[in-house]
């Protein structure tokens, strides 16, 4: 890979990862219109490295207290709202992991095809974008994600699910689901990304078996410096994205999905 493409590659995975406007979808956009060629499995897993690196360390402290307080719950059936999160996080993640497990082969062969992803991505960037902001302006904002019961594990869950399909956005969709059950917009947000943690781990691991399958050479080169990239940009995007998010809202993000959307359209109209 060209230097420049990996650089800007990673940035945009650590950038949309998190926020809610979808890292697939970005990442498969990008090579299409630009003409670059596919960046491939392996580089796919040093830049999801590098945002799993970002967000356990912007979240150590809560990590470290829930981690403390899960064992707790397990060894000594003492829960606590950190205990209480922690089992949230992890039931949260059985609904994608599920799907994963199903349409993962597919999700991944079939949306490298421009002819098949571009109508895909533009159809859920936009219906997915106008149902946040729905969530945004409806939603009560009234909880914290130490207030999440089984009733939100389940329906955030499922809907993180959805966000196998690109375009819909794994923190967008979340997020989404957060403000339908009456979370802030911060709790909905650091719901979502503690629960890409285990997300991101399960869908490398997947990664991983598939490149070692493949026994395809790697430029470890290429995928150190993807994974520092992005996991650069994935911490600063974290930390701005919660400071802002209380005084900017969803709206932006919503604007620009719908920009996006409408950009794709009009690229489908152009194709011969």
């Amino acid at each position: 890979m060209i230097v420049v493409h990996l650089i800007a590659l990673a940035v945009l995975q650590g950038l949309t990862e998190f926020l809610p406007i979808s890292s697939s979808a970005h990442l498969i956009l990008l090579p299409i219109f630009e003409g670059w060629s596919d960046q491939g499995l392996a580089f796919d897993v040093a830049v999801h490295l590098g945002t799993l690196s970002a967000v356990v360390v912007y979240f150590r402290r809560e990590l470290g207290v829930m981690a403390r307080d899960w064992t707790g719950s397990v060894l000594h059936r003492r829960h606590t709202a950190d205990s209480r999160l922690a089992w949230a996080v992890l039931w949260g993640t059985v609904p994608v992991g599920l799907a994963g497990l199903a349409l993962n082969d597919w999700v991944d062969s079939t949306m490298r095809e421009p002819t098949v992803a571009v109508p895909i991505i533009a159809t859920t960037t936009i219906v997915f974008g106008l149902l946040l902001g729905w969530a945004d302006l409806r939603g009560r904002r009234q909880r914290d994600e130490h207030t999440i019961v089984w009733r939100d594990v389940l329906v955030i869950g499922i809907a993180q699910a959805v966000a196998l399909l690109p375009g819909t956005s794994r923190s967008g969709i979340t997020m989404t689901a957060g403000l339908m059950v009456g979370l802030t917009r911060e709790a909905a947000a650091r719901f979502s990304f503690l629960l890409s943690i285990p997300v991101i781990v399960l869908a490398g691991a997947l990664e991983v078996l598939h490149v070692a399958a493949a026994g395809a050479p790697v430029r470890w080169s290429e995928l150190v410096l993807g994974t520092v990239v992005s996991g650069v940009s994935a911490y600063l995007c974290i930390h701005f994205f919660l400071k802002l998010l209380e005084r900017i809202g969803m709206l932006p993000f919503v604007v620009y999905r719908l920009l996006l959307g409408g950009v794709l359209i009009w690229y489908l109209t152009r194709l011969p």
